[in-house]
């Protein structure tokens, strides 16, 4: 019987757009150009681990990049900007699945700077509990981070539901037994929740 609905932040509770952010502060197209070969996934999960803290992982970024080193200061800076608003719906989704009594947790791949974001948006204090990358020094889609969770508030894998928009990430829970939705928007997400929730009552 599910319980607990688990979810990713970015892309399912809260929406960013890193297009917009560097067209904002990097007005010039040369320099934008570069951007995609430093700012890259490899980056993200070496900020998303942060196994040093933020500003050394920038530092290494500038020594690897020395004429780069303006824009990466700004992304350092401004890099909490990222985030731009609540996915449509999720917020009042939620509430709705609370109210019905399923137990809603985070499980997040996101840096420290992920306690500024959720201080900005109310769909976090919905939740129940949640697990980061930056603060287990573990990244999705690893196994561990999943058992991190379920050790820490006494979940069972087949009473979980996670949601990311990442398929590896939903593979690496369903590895461990727990079912999983690629996340494309809330109509989306709920309805397959609910053929799973009323599968599970007709079985």
């Amino acid at each position: 019987m599910i319980k607990n609905l688990i979810f990713d932040f970015g892309k399912v509770l809260v929406d960013y757009d890193y297009e917009a952010f560097f067209l904002k502060y990097i007005p010039d197209e040369t320099k934008r150009k570069a951007i995609p070969s430093i700012f890259n996934y490899d980056l993200q999960m070496v900020i998303d681990r942060e196994a040093k803290p933020f500003s050394a992982i920038m530092d290494d970024l500038i020594s690897r990049n020395k004429e780069m080193e303006a824009e990466i200061r700004i992304f350092e800076e401004h890099y909490t900007e990222v985030v731009t608003e609540e996915i449509a719906g999720m917020k009042d989704l939620l509430i709705r699945l609370k109210a019905e009594g399923y137990k809603l947790y985070g499980l997040s791949n996101w840096c420290s700077k992920v306690y500024i974001t959720m201080a900005q948006f109310d769909i976090f204090k919905l939740l129940d509990g949640y697990v980061i990358s930056s603060e287990e020094k573990l990244v999705k889609p690893d196994p561990e981070i999943y058992e991190c969770l379920f050790n820490r508030f006494g979940l069972k894998p087949e009473e979980c539901i996670f949601t990311d928009d990442r398929t590896d990430n939903i593979e690496g829970g369903r590895s461990l037994g727990m079912e999983g939705i690629v996340f494309l928007n809330a109509k989306q997400y709920e309805e397959e929740l609910r053929g799973i929730l009323d599968n599970q009552v007709n079985n």
